[in-house]
C-alpha cells in the first residue's frame, strides 16, 4: 500500500466517521497546527543557529553530546 493509498483511506475513513462538515473542519484545524508547528521549529533553529554562531565568534567551545558532564 503506497503512501497515496493510505491518505486516501485516511480520508474515505474520516469521510464516513465524521461526515463531510466536521471533516473540512478538522482538516483545517489540523493545517493550522501544522503551520504553528513549522512556525516553532523553525523559530528553535533560527535561535539555536545564532547561539551557535555567537559562541563561534566568541571562540568558546560548544559542549560536544559525547561530553556526560564531569568526571568523578
Amino acid at each position: 500500500m503506497g503512501f497515496g493509498t493510505e491518505i486516501l483511506f485516511m480520508l474515505v475513513l474520516g469521510l464516513l466517521v465524521l461526515g463531510p462538515r466536521r471533516l473540512y473542519a478538522m482538516l483545517g484545524h489540523m493545517a493550522r497546527a501544522k503551520a504553528e508547528l513549522e512556525n516553532a521549529t523553525r523559530g528553535i533553529k533560527s535561535q539555536l543557529a545564532a547561539q551557535l554562531d555567537a559562541a563561534h565568534r566568541d571562540g568558546r567551545h560548544v559542549i560536544s553530546s559525547s561530553n556526560n558532564g564531569p568526571e568523578c
